[in-house]
């Protein structure tokens, strides 16, 4: 049997993957510093979580290629309580935010057409860019007293097939905001070259590090009016902390956003993978968001201190050890930024030997070392004791990285 090029996945399972697999079932004490699932991460959610699923108005067959209205109607006041103005016939909702970059990369994109994604950046699109036939190119990051895009490097990432720009809003994993100045020059360089604008605002709700005054750098990109076209992604996996209930919308603004709707509307009615009690329930789930989410910025904040305090008291320990906690301004994640003497995953699997389990750079497009990104969300016991034998682990070994 013959298999198509774009399914020709590398599934070989990762040395650090494996060495954790063999760890646990040998049931070695793990912290689990990558721990990214909320619902295994002990909040509280609802009694009646699933109370919305029962509501015997799926019992009828009413589809929309869009979703139905009342869904998207709940969506819209989820956005007007940060005073953005969202209206229905904006949205299309998806099961995932994977399934809503699916149907616009079949949208702006044909085969063999570029679209650039954000380094760093979670490895998703590697795969979503696979399945559509598609290549990426870099959108570089930089750090210089906090993340930013470096402009010019995407600049020379865009050829005469490039169709797109993707930004993750805040960025997963560095956890930055795209700035409202940073939003006018990327205006300017798509509509230099025709190109449309998808943003990743799953993330939106956690941003934390910051004032007043910083508050429009972290508003959605539906509240910016940028002369482009703007396709919004999100969804409750991070909203409500539901990822297993697979509701996600993407929204179109700007110009030629009517067509793009039409479009899209034929994409989403060849699938149909919206379900009606999901749809029914989203309604509900979005109202009360409010309770799980502030269980989840009382973590992150909280883990965010714990690791900062143990970073002092390693370096006033130690002055030796060199390990910066890089700025962040949301999101669940923080890099860490060691000294880069030998291979991250090499230092993965050490410090998995001593019971902690982290994610090497290089799994985010970072450098192949000098680089660990940490989750914020795990069981604090937990995520102290990580991070107590991380920091441990470079104290003892700190010659090497003098």
């Amino acid at each position: 049997m013959r298999f198509s090029k774009r399914t020709e996945w590398d599934t070989e399972e990762s040395e650090l993957a494996r060495a954790h697999g063999e760890r646990l079932a040998a049931g070695l004490p793990n912290a689990d510093l990558t721990a990214s699932n909320p619902t295994r991460c002990g909040f509280d959610y609802p009694h009646d979580l699933l109370a919305p699923l029962t509501d015997p108005a799926a019992y009828d067959y009413d589809p929309n290629p869009r979703g139905s209205l009342r869904a998207r109607e709940a969506i819209c006041r989820y956005y007007g309580a940060q005073g953005v103005e969202v209206v229905a016939e904006q949205i299309l909702l998806t099961t995932s935010t994977s399934e809503a970059y699916g149907y616009l990369f079949k949208l702006l994109c044909d085969p063999g057409d570029r679209v650039l994604v954000p380094q760093p950046s979670y490895p998703l699109f590697d795969f979503l860019a696979r399945a559509e036939a598609i290549e990426l190119a870099s959108a570089p990051l930089v750090y210089d007293h906090g993340w930013q895009l470096d402009l010019e490097g995407l600049r020379r990432q865009i050829t005469a097939s490039t169709r797109a720009v993707v930004l993750v809003h805040p960025n997963n994993p560095t956890g930055h905001f795209t700035k409202l100045a940073e939003a006018r020059e990327l205006e300017a360089i798509c509509r230099e070259h025709g190109l449309a604008l998808i943003v990743d605002e799953v993330f939106l709700d956690y941003g934390f590090e910051g004032d007043a005054e910083a508050a429009g750098d972290r508003s959605s990109f539906a509240a910016r009016g940028l002369d482009i076209p703007v396709f919004i992604v999100s969804g409750i996996s991070k909203i409500c902390a539901l990822p297993q209930m697979k509701v996600a919308w993407l929204i179109a603004a700007g110009p030629g956003c009517e067509e793009a709707l039409a479009r899209l509307e034929v994409v989403a009615d060849t699938y149909l993978s919206m379900n009606a009690p999901m749809q029914l329930a989203l309604p509900v789930w979005l109202e009360e968001r409010a309770g799980i989410q502030s269980q989840i910025r009382d973590r992150v904040q909280s883990n965010l201190a714990e690791m900062d305090r143990a970073l002092a008291a390693q370096a006033a320990a130690d002055a030796g050890v060199i390990i910066n906690r890089l700025r962040v301004e949301g999101g669940w994640y923080a890099v860490l930024r060691i000294p880069a003497t030998q291979p991250d995953e090499i230092t993965a699997l050490e410090l998995l030997e001593v019971g902690v389990l982290v994610h090497p750079g290089y799994f985010f497009g970072m450098g192949s070392s000098g680089w660990l990104v940490v989750s914020l969300l795990a069981r604090p016991s937990e995520f102290s004791v990580g991070i107590s034998e991380l920091f441990g682990y470079f104290h003892r070994n700190h010659g090497s990285y003098l």
